[in-house]
């Protein structure tokens, strides 16, 4: 049923589709077997990313069935996501996962507008609202589109698209340029650090080592000999409350990477419990290290005031904060290294639930070059850090302003009927 008011039609999501599709049932495979096989997973982020998706294999019926189009919308069914949605954007070859739901808007409907409706907090609050506590949550199709979508003019439509998709290109494209700056810097890293190949390495002798052949003059320590401190952060008795926001606690499911922060997950201690730590609290330069859990081992730098001015850590993370014989950027990309993970990984100190305590980290090896060829580094990798974190501060103001302007567009308390603005035609 369609309720009118003066201006707008409210909609019930499902009768604003030509096709509700649940996924298919297979099992990722990191080889490239068939088409991409998009998972709850891959959707959560702002953005998915494309090259980090699996694949699956299935026969060419089943493709043409569950093959994924320019402007369909997916939308998790299943776990602490549920309700998190993704408009599909020019996919790669790909399918979607069975704990996914796919929706096809009709013809005459903004297909992104529509988008921006399923991506919002909004949206999720309501999923949230009518799958209740269960220990699992999950939601069936009827649920997932049994939400009101307020649905201004089609012309209108276009324009909030269109006001909202120019957010959306600035935040991808900043993306891009983070993820080119975190490889240029890691190509440096790399060359100098593993290969050897840094300025003037010519007339330096190789010699052997605990870690095999390297530069004479270099030195095999333990991360103990290079950090100031290593800490846990801590929990409020009795849990978090969800009313007390006042300070950003970080977990495992924020830490994504290099200048990549997950919001969305983000939770929070008072301001007077944050007061009492004595340990916990971030300062900028920090190397973030998860301890514990399937998301053991990743890692990540927090500098700049990226992703908060002031924030802590809860009891699932180490912070690693150097002293004056090694810097925070050195140091994070040696334990981004991929045998360097792999020995973080085998550190599981707990079988039933794995885990690395402060004396296994200690321990962990660390190549140490002579601090003039470390400030050497630092002199290339600083400026491109430097942008990297400054555009990741940027995209956290867009998303801020994007999200702040989405419930208002979509209500109609901005309005944009009599705005001069170029309506999109992109997947209408």
């Amino acid at each position: 049923m369609n309720i009118k008011t003066n201006k707008t039609i409210i909609s019930i999501l499902r009768n604003l589709c030509d096709k509700i599709q649940y996924g298919y049932t297979a099992s990722a495979k990191n080889t490239e077997i068939g088409p991409k096989f998009l998972r709850i997973t891959d959707i959560v982020p702002d953005y998915i990313t494309w090259e980090n998706v699996p694949f699956c294999e299935m026969n060419d019926k089943d493709i043409e069935k569950y093959l994924l189009e320019d402007g369909d919308i997916v939308i998790a069914r299943t776990g602490a996501t549920t309700g998190y949605a993704k408009y599909i954007k020019k996919p790669s070859k790909s399918v979607f996962a069975s704990y996914l739901i796919r929706l096809k808007p009709k013809d005459g409907i903004s297909k992104r507008y529509i988008g921006f409706v399923v991506e919002s907090d909004e949206y999720k609050r309501f999923i949230h609202s009518n799958i209740g506590g269960a220990a699992q949550p999950n939601a069936n199709a009827q649920i997932l589109t049994s939400y009101p979508v307020t649905l201004p003019s089609f012309l209108n439509q276009q324009k909030i698209a269109s006001i909202l998709s120019a957010y959306d290109d600035l935040i991808e494209n900043n993306l891009r340029r983070i993820k080119i700056l975190e490889k240029m810097a890691q190509m440096i890293y790399r060359e100098w650090f593993v290969n050897f190949r840094f300025p003037g390495h010519e007339k330096v002798k190789m010699v052997k080592s605990e870690l095999g052949m390297i530069p004479e003059g270099w030195m095999r320590m333990t991360l103990r000999d290079v950090l100031e401190s290593l800490e846990s952060g801590s929990r409020p008795k009795g849990g978090i409350n969800p009313n007390e926001k006042a300070v950003p606690s970080i977990g495992a499911e924020n830490i994504l990477g290099l200048g990549k922060y997950d919001y969305d997950k983000e939770k929070y201690i008072s301001q007077e419990f944050f007061d009492k730590m004595r340990r916990g609290k971030i300062q900028s330069g920090d190397v973030l290290l998860y301890k514990d859990g399937a998301s053991q081992g990743r890692k990540s730098l927090f500098r700049d005031g990226f992703p908060h001015e002031i924030c802590c850590i809860n009891e699932h993370v180490f912070i690693l904060r150097t002293n004056n014989r090694c810097s925070p950027n050195y140091l994070y990309f040696w334990l981004d290294l991929p045998e360097m993970t792999q020995n973080i990984i085998n550190l599981n100190a707990n079988a039933a639930q794995p885990g690395i305590n402060q004396k296994g980290v200690q321990g962990l090896p660390v190549l140490l070059p002579p601090m003039s060829l470390i400030n050497a580094f630092e002199n290339i990798a600083e400026p491109l850090l430097s942008l990297l974190f400054n555009l990741s501060k940027k995209n956290s103001f867009l998303r801020k302003t994007r999200d702040l302007l989405l419930p208002k567009l979509i209500s109609g308390e901005i309005d944009v009927a009599n705005m001069d603005i170029k309506a999109s035609h992109e997947n209408n």
